[in-house]
């Protein structure tokens, strides 16, 4: 799609203000490149700022201090574990340029000043690999960003993407909005580093239409990347892939240690306190700076909690594909309730209630002290449900039918809730989480038609250029958000400085003998 070329030059342009966009842009920079990073928000961090925080990768520095042997070639292997039936859909060269690349991403982001712990177990990985941020993913952004201006790279808030400008069948630029003003910029490359689209009504319709109207955790993923380069030709990979999931509210009142800057003397305390001081001390300060939101573990389910909405109702098999339903339920509210001896097997490994960040895990006792507004507890059911605010005649009915194995939902061989205390959790609501649906890319992340030919100029990293990669399990949708935005800026810069133009490409004609220009 031609334009007239208007308006500010620059080398690279990024389209994107999350970990991959952010990476993208300062290895751009690193290679000389004059660079513009877009966000369409009024502030840096996208689904990076949301995320647990936790990047799984082998042969790190804190992998090697543990005593743990490991290589990237096991990683591989045990990547395929989480895809199940949808492996045959998985792009194995990307997943390799993931393993190889990520630890070396790891240790870039320490040296930026982020401060990791761990490895901690993360089954079916055979070793432990999660390594975790302190003291959250907004540590990712501050460090980041702070880089980022110090390369003198111009981040402009509020500016959305709206179209890719193009110059003799290459990418020369974006048009876009700023502040709500029509701007263009020139540029020799553009890197599309702006997310997935979870939030992208449109796109969701057409790739997954029984979740277009599902509520996403970041509603600012639209897809602008995807849908700015379908129109030259880009395809989308695995655009009906998605994580839809069950997930506790945020906290409505966020600590006033959120204010704390995350420096690397907070970061290095919490690191001490960590490796030193009681886990009964500890472990509320470290919680009290979560701010995401926080999935509950399927086995609770299995072992015996059950969902109930505001009516005080059970309204799904929670063993099946429970999450969904929620979305029909009064205000889209779920609460998780069970008995004393559920809590009692989920206050210590290997049964957690969620993934934290900077603990890893979280388990029963951690709600009770630090999400008092997630947390229930009585000694009656009657009292429960006064405490949820839910009808006590319902919930005592529903309970009592569930403990007999009656009513449409059946506990099968589930234990009863009998035991006191009795707790429940919540609000739980059904959002999508993430999507795996990106453009496909080439190994160097160029941005391909259908016909695997490059569209010149144009690169994507992090879910915009997933290129058909799955990404289940912790950590590896941030391992490949920083592995993919770096490459795809250092390849993005060398493309406008002329060192990196490939013969055959869409638009570069391939010179005799395989020269090149």
């Amino acid at each position: 799609m031609s334009h007239p070329l208007s308006g500010d030059v620059t080398d690279v342009v990024v389209i994107g203000g999350g970990g991959s966009g952010l990476a993208a842009a300062i290895t751009a920079a690193e290679h000389g490149a004059r660079v513009v990073l877009l966000e369409r928000n009024p502030i840096l961090g996208g689904t990076t700022r949301l995320s647990i925080g936790s990047i799984t990768a082998t042969r790190t520095d804190w992998q090697q201090r543990a005593g743990i042997t490991d290589s990237p070639d096991e990683h591989f292997e045990d990547m395929a574990k989480f895809a199940g039936g949808l492996l045959p859909r998985d792009n194995l060269e990307l997943r390799r340029i993931l393993v190889d690349n990520v630890a070396d991403a790891v240790r870039w982001l320490s040296s930026l000043g982020v401060t990791f712990f761990g490895p901690m177990p993360e089954p079916p990985h055979r070793k432990p690999r999660m390594h975790n941020i302190l003291p959250n993913s907004r540590a990712y952004i501050h460090f980041l960003e702070k880089r980022a201006r110090a390369l003198g790279v111009d981040i402009r808030l509020d500016a959305r993407a709206m179209d890719l400008l193009s110059d003799g069948g290459r990418v020369a630029g974006v048009d876009l909005l700023q502040s709500g003003a029509k701007a263009s910029i020139r540029a020799g490359a553009v890197v599309l580093a702006s997310g997935d689209f979870t939030a992208g009504r449109e796109l969701k319709g057409e790739f997954a239409p029984a979740l277009a109207d599902t509520d996403a955790i970041n509603a600012s993923n639209h897809g602008d990347g995807q849908r700015i380069a379908r129109r030259l030709g880009a395809v989308i990979r695995n655009g009906d892939l998605f994580v839809a999931q069950m997930r506790f509210v945020q906290p409505q009142r966020p600590s006033w240690l959120l204010t704390l800057p995350p420096n690397r003397l907070l970061t290095w305390s919490m690191l001490m306190a960590m490796r030193f001081a009681p886990a009964w001390m500890l472990r509320p300060f470290i919680l009290s700076f979560v701010t995401t939101w926080l999935a509950p573990e399927p086995s609770m389910f299995r072992e015996g909690a059950i969902l109930i909405n505001k009516k005080g109702e059970r309204f799904v098999d929670e063993t099946g594909q429970a999450a969904p339903a929620i979305a029909a339920q009064p205000d889209k509210d779920a609460f998780i309730v069970f008995d004393n001896r559920l809590a009692e097997q989920f206050s210590a490994w290997p049964h957690f209630v969620s993934t934290a960040p900077g603990v890893a895990y979280a388990y029963v006792p951690d709600y009770r002290s630090t999400r008092k507004d997630l947390y229930h507890e009585a000694d009656t059911i009657a009292g429960l449900a006064q405490s949820l605010g839910v009808p006590e005649a319902a919930l005592v009915a529903t309970i009592a039918a569930y403990n007999k194995g009656a009513g449409d939902h059946p506990r099968g061989s589930r234990p009863p809730i009998a035991q006191p205390r009795f707790a429940a959790l919540g609000p739980v609501r059904h959002w999508v989480v993430l999507g795996e649906g990106g453009v496909a890319v080439t190994a160097r992340h160029e941005v391909t038609d259908d016909g695997g030919q490059t569209i010149p100029g144009l690169y994507a990293a992090g879910s915009a250029g997933q290129g058909g990669l799955l990404l289940e399990g912790h950590g590896h949708h941030l391992g490949w958000a920083f592995v993919s935005g770096r490459r795809a800026g250092a390849h993005a810069a060398d493309w406008a400085a002329g060192r990196d133009r490939a013969p055959g490409a869409r638009g570069v004609p391939a010179l005799a003998g395989g020269a090149e220009e």
